[in-house]
């Protein structure tokens, strides 16, 4: 990988990875424009920068995360089903599916129209409680965590099934997003530490120098785009992103598959 090729696939990695458009997915096609072969290394270097995203979360969270000590058993219990499912189909997951095109353009297809849909759903429902975090049991933090195992495919967006998973039980838009943040703390961590142990013998020098120059970028972006989503997601719907995910892989699939 060049200088070049990493800092476009991190800042891409940092403003996508909590956005519900899969950075994954983004990623995959980003290298495909930058004709870049999804070898191992490049594969391990789209896992492993998403735990400079996850940082921005730590570094903004910090506080409420050390102040809240009831968020722990609720994060923890959302990320069971991930840390199982990962664990025993990491190298299904890695081999088949992860550098695949086709699965993310089919993924951000179906993702857009189901986004675009839970939002009328929404709208029709009209709920006038919304739970908070703090209120969540310890079963709907299951089932959203159970939403989550949906995005080890590329394409569908862990921030996009954690936000339908946590609307689902009752969170508001906002709530579920900020669980979403939160959320992908031991996922990403748990899943950059998995791929560490697994494939760190293989990495050279130059290696790295790669993942520590896009550990960084995806960092600072990251926070950026953090700070973004919660100012946009008080004024306005997913429908945007569904749409956005719509045409992308539309264009995608014609012009570029």
């Amino acid at each position: 990988m060049t200088i070049f090729q990493t800092v476009i696939l991190s800042i891409v990695e940092g403003i996508t990875e909590f956005l519900p458009i899969s950075s994954t997915g983004h990623l995959i096609l980003v290298s495909k424009l930058l004709n870049l072969p999804q070898t191992e290394f490049v594969k391990s270097f789209e896992i492993i920068i998403q735990l400079g995203a996850i940082m921005a979360v730590v570094v903004l969270y910090f506080k409420k995360l050390i102040d809240d000590k009831k968020l722990f058993p609720k994060v923890l219990t959302a990320f069971i089903p991930s840390a199982i499912i990962g664990f025993v189909l990491y190298k299904f997951i890695k081999q088949y599916l992860i550098g695949n095109p086709q699965i993310v353009l089919i993924s951000l297809f179906i993702g857009g129209i189901l986004l675009i849909i839970l939002e009328k759903i929404l709208v029709k429902i009209k709920i006038k409680n919304y739970l908070e975090i703090e209120e969540l049991g310890l079963k709907s933090c299951l089932l959203i965590g159970l939403s989550q195992t949906v995005s080890m495919i590329p394409g569908v967006s862990r921030a996009a099934a954690t936000i339908i998973g946590g609307m689902s039980v009752g969170l508001s838009r906002q709530s579920a997003v900020e669980f979403s943040f939160l959320l992908a703390v031991p996922t990403m961590a748990a899943a950059t530490g998995l791929d560490l142990l697994k494939s760190y013998q293989y990495f050279s020098g130059q290696d790295i120098k790669m993942l520590t120059l896009g550990f960084i970028i995806s960092f600072i972006s990251a926070k950026i785009a953090v700070e973004w989503l919660i100012k946009f997601m008080k004024n306005h719907s997913l429908t945007t992103f569904g749409v956005y995910r719509i045409i992308l892989a539309v264009v995608f699939w014609i012009f570029i598959k």
